[in-house]
């Protein structure tokens, strides 16, 4: 009644939301905005379509598929079901905590006011979700550590951990800064990017110090493990690519986290992958996959569309901090390459909007797009895909990469 009795006020026009100078007033969950003397309706919310999948019944399918797969691959392997041993214990026990503990800490962080501030040049139908909270990657992170520590603490996991956490902390100082200037603007680049190599740093640091002497060159970790047997052995120059590899990981899952469920998703199925990847070499990391895994399960209880609370750069950054210190640890960056490359291809999608921008900036100082949007689930979003599309066509894509890196192992 609210909205009809808008359209016959005031002069609404159904489409697309232009960039008002000074919106007073708006519904933001009915998708109306106002100006001085015009209010615009976003035609999704007039739309007589049935919406499809909900994100409710995605997460289902999700959660389903995931549980099945973890407890498939234990028994295909004949993985005791404790804690220490399998994929679907720690899986299971992380997305349960992580679930139930998010029906206290969203409504905590609604409190506090840590409401999502969106950012003006992203698409116009994301600015209902402004006032949401974020940084919820504050209870789900920890959640996947203690589990994973509780199977039992190996100098690997330690480690993987205490990068996890740092990441975290750098993306929880980029959230508060946000919340504090009341802006999209945290940490400058800069300094953010200062801080990521330099934990890289540290990690690779720690990780040449404490390999072992190893009997058989080819056993180093220093070798690039690849399809056919194949290894190509670095040496002093897989450190710097190992640094790069924390760094870009970070930032690409941050670069993915856009959509409702997307990374959340995303970085459950990836994990799990690569988890699945390394079980038989190293299970002490497996554990630490499937507990991040199922975190980001339990997360996505929360965080389904319409998302009630976003992880922000504190989860996410932490969750690209943990497939690149696992790849690193593991040997196994070809793998991990294949399973994140859904990341990849987002943050190569920035890279190639800003590169074409500049390359076809003309005398007027204005450039081309080659997308409509850069990151990627942006340009799909823009071209008529509802999220729900998005997410659920990127959640089968990624899983359909960690299948062809099994494949390949």
């Amino acid at each position: 009644m609210e909205l009809l009795s808008l359209k016959k006020r005031y002069n609404v026009q159904r489409g697309s939301l232009p960039r008002f100078k000074n919106v007073f007033w708006g519904f933001p969950r009915c998708g109306v905005w106002c100006d001085e003397r015009t209010c615009f309706v976003d035609a999704k919310f007039l739309t007589t379509k049935s919406p499809g999948l909900s994100g409710l019944a995605l997460l289902w399918i999700l959660g389903t598929s995931l549980s099945a797969v973890a407890i498939g691959i234990d028994l295909r392997m004949g993985h005791p079901f404790y804690l220490g041993s399998s994929l679907s214990i720690p899986f299971l026990l992380a997305a349960i905590i992580s679930g139930a503990l998010g029906f206290w800490a969203v409504p905590l962080l609604r409190a506090f006011k840590t409401g999502q501030f969106i950012r003006e040049e992203g698409p116009q139908a994301h600015y209902r979700k402004a006032g949401t909270p974020t940084m919820g990657g504050i209870f789900f992170i920890p959640v996947a550590v203690l589990v994973a520590l509780a199977s039992g603490p190996t100098l690997a996991l330690l480690a993987s951990s205490a990068l996890v956490l740092a990441y975290g902390t750098i993306g929880w100082i980029d959230d508060w800064q946000v919340l504090r200037r009341r802006s999209n603007k945290g940490i400058s680049p800069r300094i953010k990017l200062a801080l990521q190599v330099l934990f890289a740093a540290a990690f690779c640091l720690w990780a040449m110090a404490s390999q072992p002497d190893v009997a058989v060159a080819s056993d180093a970790i220093t070798n690039v493990a690849l399809p056919l047997g194949l290894t190509v052995p670095l040496g002093a120059l897989f450190w710097p690519l190992a640094g790069f590899v924390l760094v870009a990981e970070s930032n690409a899952a941050n670069l993915t986290d856009g959509l409702d469920g997307l990374m959340a998703g995303t970085g459950a199925i990836s994990l799990l992958g690569l988890g699945m990847l390394i079980e038989a070499s190293h299970p002490d990391l497996m554990v630490f996959c499937a507990a991040l895994s199922g975190s980001c399960l339990g997360f996505l209880v929360h965080n389904h569309n319409p998302a009630r609370v976003f992880m922000g750069d504190t989860g996410a950054l932490a969750l690209g901090g943990a497939l690149g210190a696992v790849g690193i640890l593991s040997g196994n960056l070809f793998g991990l390459l294949l399973v994140t490359l859904l990341f990849f291809a987002e943050t190569l999608s920035v890279i190639i909007q800003v590169g074409y921008y500049k390359a076809t900036k003309g005398a007027d100082g204005i450039g081309k797009r080659f997308f409509k949007m850069a990151p990627l689930h942006h340009h799909f979003e823009l071209s008529g895909w509802s999220e729900i599309q998005v997410v659920s066509t990127f959640y089968i894509v990624c899983a359909g990469l960690v299948g062809f890196a099994l494949s390949l192992a």
